[in-house]
Parts: C-alpha cells; sequence; structure tokens
C-alpha cells in the first residue's frame, strides 16, 4: 500500500509540474490534509461515543445477555465449535458490534475470536482430532471471516458520520438501502457457508 500511495502521489506530483499546474495539486494537498484531520476528529468522537455505549453494555451485563440469545445463531453457524469454547462468546460479540454498525469496537473482538478459533485447532491437533495443517486457517476461521467481511448493520455509524461530515441534507438516509444491501450479502455468506459444507 506504501508503494502505490506513494507512487499515486509521485505521478500527481510530475502531472501537475509537466502540464504546469503544480500550484493547484499543492494547493490540493493542503485541502486534502486538512479535510482529513477535520474528518479524523470527527470519526474519533463518533468512535469514543459507540465504544464506550458497548462498554456501558458490556458492565451493565446487557450485553452477556444479548451474546446469551446468539447462543442459537451461533449453534447454526458453528455447529462444530464446543458448547462453552471461549471463541462462541467473542464471535458473538463480534457479529452484535457489525449489527450495530460498530466496526471499530468489532475489530478486538473479531482479532481475539480468531486466536481462539487456532487455540481450537491446535487442540484438535493435540487430541488426534481431525484438524487442519498448522499455518492454515480452519473451516471455522474461513466461516468467520465470510460473515464478518458480509457484516448485517443495522444503524451504518460510519457513513452517517461521512455523510453528515460532508453535508448531506439526510445524512441517515441510507439506513434503509444499507440494511437491505448488508442483510443481502450476510444472507448469501449463509448460504455459502452452509451449501459449501454439504460439498
Amino acid at each position: 500500500m506504501n508503494y502505490l500511495w506513494g507512487g499515486m502521489i509521485l505521478i500527481g506530483i510530475i502531472y501537475g509540474t509537466v502540464t504546469g499546474h503544480l500550484e493547484e495539486v499543492s494547493e490540493a494537498a493542503i485541502q486534502s490534509s486538512k479535510e482529513a484531520v477535520s474528518l479524523c476528529v470527527v470519526m474519533a468522537g463518533v468512535t469514543a461515543l459507540w465504544v464506550g455505549m458497548m462498554r456501558i453494555a458490556e458492565t451493565s451485563g446487557l450485553l452477556a445477555a444479548m451474546e446469551q440469545r446468539m447462543q442459537p445463531i451461533i449453534n447454526f453457524l458453528f455447529p462444530e465449535i464446543p458448547g462453552k469454547h471461549p471463541a462462541r462468546k467473542s464471535i458473538a460479540a463480534n457479529l452484535l458490534a457489525n449489527v450495530l454498525g460498530l466496526g471499530w469496537a468489532a475489530t478486538p473482538a473479531g482479532l481475539k475470536a480468531m486466536e481462539e478459533l487456532a487455540d481450537l485447532e491446535e487442540e484438535r491437533r493435540r487430541k488426534k482430532q481431525r484438524a487442519v495443517p498448522t499455518g492454515a486457517a480452519s473451516n471455522e476461521m474461513c466461516d468467520f471471516l465470510i460473515l464478518n467481511i458480509s457484516s448485517l448493520q443495522l444503524i451504518p455509524v460510519s457513513i452517517i458520520a461521512f455523510r453528515t461530515e460532508y453535508g448531506s441534507v439526510a445524512p441517515t438516509a441510507i439506513v434503509g438501502p444499507a440494511i437491505l444491501a448488508t442483510a443481502v450479502s450476510t444472507g448469501i455468506a449463509i448460504f455459502y457457508i452452509k451449501i459449501r459444507k454439504c460439498i
């Protein structure tokens, strides 16, 4: 990515110099830098608000109750993960955060779930159960990644924040289309996960 972005910047500077528009390139760079800082401040505020709300939900026990209610869904999606395995809790927390549009809050739970799924695979290897080779992703890891990417969202917080920052008259107008699009993508992801296991 560093080479890609560095190359694009270099091409822009060279093109601006050759065509005699170097001043416009400089102005655009300064304006873009200003916008980037402003957007980071806005997103930091939104992130702090929602991560704080997730923390309150966790402390009050609401998150644990929601995770418990999600166990039938986890059973359906990941039938081979043992009932009391810690990966189930991390997967539930990640899926909940994604559904609420809190991608930033979902990331730590997602990474934790991947670590715990890797531990599960290591445990299977020790017990001589069905397991993938060391260094390869297990079926559960792949399924979790597919679900994470498809990511059903009821409240697309980041998109609403971007639209607000750039002066949209109706920043929440995206909610309906976002729910529809992510519901379709998640439905296809679940269908693929289930059909893949039958092949």
